[in-house]
């Protein structure tokens, strides 16, 4: 396993993160432990999680997901072991189970989101604590073309990194970080801490994959110049560039197949795209997904590549990815193929 700086900070991580969302929903708390525990011995010592998963988001199963996390913290033990990243969801009309639907990065909510999530978690403190989304219309979600809107309510950032500050002086926070973030909502954040000596954030967790490369355009410099990397989330597009689901497959229990909100990356752009990489994949000999993942591993401006798994094998692949190579020959089929078809899928 590599080991990477997170941030500023003095903390490192796994290049490979462990990723919770399916957890309590298409996995068990048994299915979740062994896959903990094979991360584990693989090395990876980042586990991220949010108060909203599992997904898709449901009252019934709201909070799930931490509290399998907390279950195995509990009989566990070994805390200091983890660097433990949860979220803040921000506003939705969708998730009225989540305090009403409007939550928004102020004292009131921050605070409440929080001290669930600890309380769920069995932990006095989270290493890394994320806003999940702005508390703001923008660009975010695969959402392209921004348009301003004069009347919009919103949390000044003023606001929520005063509170953050608060929480990480009272110890419940160690460092924080943003999550589908714009190069504007990033940049105003490292401006504010640094003019009011409030908590500079330490990353961003933003989709990164090789259907929607986006993120180079505006964010890959400011994570480099300024020590905030990228988290990177859907390095396999919701699992299409495993080849799973070219065709119109359609695999029994496959998160595609059960859950039709996953469209991002199942337009005919990306599936003739996708077809192209895990052709490319195939013809060296290597698992499409392990090409995948290791093309986002490398890069850069990339703190950490977040694997998800719903089965011991998916997750057993995922983290040799870490040992897998790209030839200068591949590197270059794959710009050929972005160049061709660039971002099919922001």
């Amino acid at each position: 396993m590599l080991y990477r700086p997170l941030g500023s900070s003095p903390l490192k991580v796994s290049a490979l993160c462990l990723g919770t969302m399916t957890w309590g929903e298409q996995n068990t708390q048994r299915d979740a432990f062994a896959q903990i525990d094979r991360a584990r011995d693989a090395g990876v010592n980042f586990i991220d999680c949010a108060e909203m998963y599992p997904v898709p988001p449901r009252g019934e199963t709201y909070g799930s997901t931490e509290t399998i996390i907390g279950q195995y913290l509990r009989e566990r033990g070994q805390r200091d072991n983890w660097v433990l990243a949860s979220k803040i969801a921000g506003p939705s009309r969708d998730m009225q189970h989540i305090r009403g639907g409007q939550t928004r990065f102020n004292r009131h909510h921050i605070t409440a989101a929080l001290d669930a999530s600890l309380q769920r978690l069995q932990t006095d403190y989270l290493d890394l604590y994320q806003l999940h989304w702005p508390d703001r219309n923008t660009n975010f979600f695969g959402k392209l073309g921004y348009q301003h809107d004069l009347e919009e309510q919103i949390t000044p950032i003023e606001e929520s990194l005063e509170v953050l500050d608060d929480l990480v002086r009272a110890g419940k926070i160690r460092y924080i970080g943003l999550s589908n973030e714009t190069p504007w909502g990033t940049s105003r954040f490292l401006q504010l801490a640094e003019a009011r000596g409030w908590p500079r954030i330490v990353s961003i967790q933003n989709p990164y994959n090789l259907l929607n490369r986006s993120y180079e355009v505006g964010m890959a410099e400011i994570s480099i110049r300024e020590q905030v990397g990228l988290l990177a989330y859907s390095p396999l597009a919701f699992g299409t560039l495993t080849g799973k689901y070219l065709n119109g497959l359609r695999p029994e229990k496959a998160r595609l197949t059960l859950f039709s909100r996953f469209s991002r990356y199942t337009n005919p752009q990306a599936q003739k795209a996708c077809a192209r990489y895990v052709q490319l994949a195939r013809d060296h000999g290597m698992d499409p997904a392990q090409m995948a993942l290791a093309f986002v591993t490398r890069q850069p401006f990339v703190t950490s590549n977040i694997i998800g798994a719903t089965n011991m094998d998916q997750l057993n692949r995922n983290l040799s990815s870490i040992n897998m190579g790209l030839t200068d020959k591949i590197l270059e089929s794959i710009e050929e193929i972005h160049r061709s078809q660039p971002n099919p899928a922001p």
